[in-house]
């Protein structure tokens, strides 16, 4: 028998799917990811040396790998720069933060311990190698905060001290015996053959998702002389502590720790993904503190006074000082806060360090920019930061460079915090996104991308203003770090993106002026303009926003002949703080109507066949994903829900977030609703509100991809609406991850998350 000749089996044909769609997906994942650089002063005044950290998932040892890459950079005539590259990148190993010191004459690495047994290392290193390592025991603290929201890792200026933020040590557990009970037991292990045991204690709350198990985060410091740790004194336990940085000393002024801190009165609730947790700046004085003092003075910091800086508002983030000490610079979540959205627009504030040094309590603020609240078109919608680079100055001490959402873009803007004048700095093309990396005195590193350009490093050079001439230039800058294969790189040619305006249908006389604005949508699709089939998307959130940038997932599904609508729906980040408010109270149908239109509008545009769509998203995504395929049972062919919210009565109970489920399935007036247990008439709201109420009408395939530690949406969530959606006759197809949270980011889980959509799509829809 001819075998070659053989009509595959439907187990044959499956299995050659799977190993072609892997082998292409292995090559959109081994792109590689810019995590942070820093620039160094060499002994030339034209040339600098530069060394950015680079991730790449492993996906053999499902870690994330962490690359150093050195260059030197060479500024030449015309303000031209160019960037020489050693020759290989360098693998650091099982380091969990790199922090340059102020001169970058010392670096730190800090590497946690992967057991939550052994000794956090700190590593002291200069450019002739490693001069330090301490060993810092768990009976100090635990893991140092590495999570880009309670991290906080600052050298002191004159580099002898660095303060962080770690988990405190373990409170004591009771200890039992056959003859005995002892309130805190004394060493931290016991033997069991000696008839003792440990025991459990009281509950230890944590901050929820991500951070479950994760014990309180609190301030210390390091003497990087000796090596001697200390806590900081005199900080209550239901205070959190996050963001450390260290004041600069200013005419012999005292030396101050300033931070966030996150006040616990009742109970902790999730912290991941939320800024509307209310918290203040805190300055703590370290009175001993004298870079001139004697070493035994230095290492007697005994007596901390602990000021509240912002108590006249409600969140207070990512504080940065001017690096001429004039000014401290902070982010506000506030309009979250007191709306109780998890994400809302951001604002701007200035307190004005004092001269000597001395504070006091509740500083007076300034407001430098204010919540939009509407924009015109073209205007600033208002600031949407996840973050603040470190440092964000340009050298006239008083001008920020800021990378924040606009509309369905990342740009970066400067930000005068004196005169609260801001200037989108970057080429407006919303089609790319940008993201600073570092500053060279007038001159920004940053990075670009767009659904189909691989990231591009570019560098900006400040031009002076005039009436005839843009302020800043921006040049290519050639890198080996995102080269994409042979395979990848034809198949990114043939694509284009384009962002479309979309415009609200149901806009009535009692609507407010931004949420009558038009929304967008990205749409990647070829250049062919043929009808491919079609992949609508949906952020989570639901006060987030998908981004103009380069996804690989994202890439990797449209280079399969996909067109891909990517929805930024009323309620989402970057479109002013009305359009953002439109939406808690009104989930399930404001929403779903406004990814309706979209998809309506790319069918009449000619773009999209109306038989072959698909919709897919994560969390408040995977929320609509179930609602559409109930509401417009014939519109889809297919779905793919990633933790999903399916029946906000069952979700309440058992999330991290109950206050999320009230203010969006009721309205901003029911933030505080969750402090009682629900009552009758709340089940059956959230439930009339949630996908599960349409399930009788659901015909699309629908596949779910589940982390079971996920605790803000947990599984039975997802799995209560699969298995009905199985009984109703529904091909449903279940995967879950057993060591996975809410986002699915481990590297093999992610992988076999979207190996799995695209097969599932392929089924139905090609």
């Amino acid at each position: 028998m001819d075998i070659q000749n053989q009509t595959p089996t439907p187990d044959t044909e499956e299995h050659n799917n799977y190993s072609s769609l892997s082998n292409l997906l292995q090559q959109f994942t081994n792109i590689p990811t810019i995590d942070k650089a820093w620039l160094f002063n060499s002994h030339s005044q034209t040339t600098l040396q530069g060394m950015f950290s680079i991730t790449q998932p492993d996906l053999v040892t499902n870690n994330t790998s962490k690359l150093i890459l050195s260059c030197q950079i060479v500024k030449e005539t015309h303000n031209s720069v160019n960037f020489l590259w050693a020759p290989f990148p360098i693998e650091v190993s099982a380091v969990s933060l790199i922090v340059p010191s102020p001169s970058g004459s010392k670096l730190l690495l800090i590497r946690n311990p992967h057991d939550g047994k052994s000794p956090s290392r700190f590593e002291i290193w200069s450019p002739s190698g490693m001069e330090k390592d301490f060993h810092i025991p768990q009976s100090l603290h635990g893991s140092v905060y590495n999570d880009r929201w309670f991290e906080g890792v600052s050298w002191n200026l004159d580099e002898t001290f660095v303060a962080y933020v770690a988990e405190e040590p373990s409170l004591s557990k009771p200890e039992f015996s056959d003859i005995d009970y002892k309130k805190g037991g004394g060493s931290a292990t016991v033997d069991k053959n000696c008839g003792t045991w440990k025991g459990q204690g009281d509950l230890e709350e944590d901050w929820g998702e991500t951070y479950a198990g994760k014990r309180r985060p609190a301030p210390f410091v390091i003497n990087v002389n000796s090596g001697e740790v200390q806590a900081v004194k005199g900080i209550e336990r239901s205070l959190s502590v996050g963001q450390v940085v260290w004041a600069p000393l200013r005419n012999g002024s005292e030396q101050y720790l300033v931070f966030v801190g996150w006040l616990v009165e009742k109970r902790k609730l999730g912290m991941k993904y939320c800024s509307n947790r209310p918290c203040a700046l805190y300055a703590v004085r370290a009175p001993n503190h004298d870079p001139k003092s004697d070493e035994q003075e230095i290492n007697s910091i005994q007596e901390w006074h602990i000021l509240n800086l912002t108590g006249t508002i409600s969140s207070a983030l990512f504080p940065r000082f001017s690096p001429d000490g004039k000014f401290l610079v902070f982010l506000s979540a506030k309009s979250a806060v007191d709306s109780g959205v998890h994400n809302a627009t951001n604002s701007l504030h200035r307190i004005d360090w004092p001269t000597d040094g001395k504070l006091h309590q509740s500083a007076k603020i300034y407001d430098i920019l204010p919540v939009v609240t509407s924009a015109e078109e073209g205007c600033f919608p208002g600031l949407y930061c996840t973050t603040i680079h470190n440092n964000p100055w340009l050298p006239d001490n008083s001008t920020m460079i800021i990378s924040s959402i606009w509309h369905s873009s990342e740009v970066l803007l400067s930000v005068n915090v004196l005169s609260g004048e801001v200037a989108h700095i970057s080429p407006a093309d919303p089609t790319f996104s940008w993201n600073l990396l570092m500053l060279d005195g007038n001159n920004i590193v940053a990075i670009c991308s767009s659904p189909v350009d691989v990231p591009q490093i570019k560098y900006g050079t400040f031009i002076q203003k005039s009436k005839d001439s843009i302020p800043w230039s921006w040049s290519d800058i050639s890198s080996p770090i995102f080269r994409c294969s042979d395979k990848v790189r034809p198949l990114l040619s043939s694509l284009e993106c384009s962002i479309l305006k979309i415009p609200v249908k149901e806009a009535c006389d009692g609507i407010a002026k931004g949420a009558s604005n038009p929304f967008e949508a990205i749409f990647v699709s070829s250049k062919s303009k043929k009808k491919d089939p079609l992949i609508v998307i949906l952020h989570g959130g639901p006060h987030d926003v998908s981004l103009s940038h380069f996804s690989k997932s994202w890439a990797f599904l449209s280079s399969l002949g996909y067109s891909l609508l990517i929805v930024n729906y009323r309620g989402s980040l970057g479109f002013g703080e009305e359009a953002l408010q439109s939406l808690p109270g009104k989930v399930g149908s404001q929403d779903v109507n406004d990814v309706l239109s979209a998809i309506d509008d790319v069918i009449k545009l000619g773009v999209a066949s109306p038989s072959k769509i698909t919709v897919m998203g994560i969390s408040h995504g995977g929320f609509l994903t179930t609602h559409l395929i109930g509401q417009a049972p014939d519109k889809f062919a297919a779905a793919a829900a990633i933790n999903p919210v399916c029946n906000l009565a069952l979700m309440v109970g058992t999330t991290d977030i109950p206050d999320w489920c009230y203010v969006e399935a009721f309205g901003t007036n029911a933030k505080h609703s969750f402090q009682q247990p629900p009552f009758p008439q709340h089940l059956t709201h959230f439930y009339n509100k949630s996908p599960i109420s349409h399930l009788s009408k659901v015909k699309a395939p629908t596949l779910f991809l589940l982390g079971a530690q996920d605790v803000r949406v947990p599984i039975y969530d997802g799995l209560q609406y699969a298995r009905a959606l199985k009984e109703k006759g529904v091909d449903v197809k279940t995967i879950m991850f057993p060591n996975d949270v809410h986002g699915l980011q481990r590297p093999q889980s992610e992988f076999e998350c979207f190996l799995n959509i695209a097969m599932w799509f392929n089924k139905y829809c090609k």
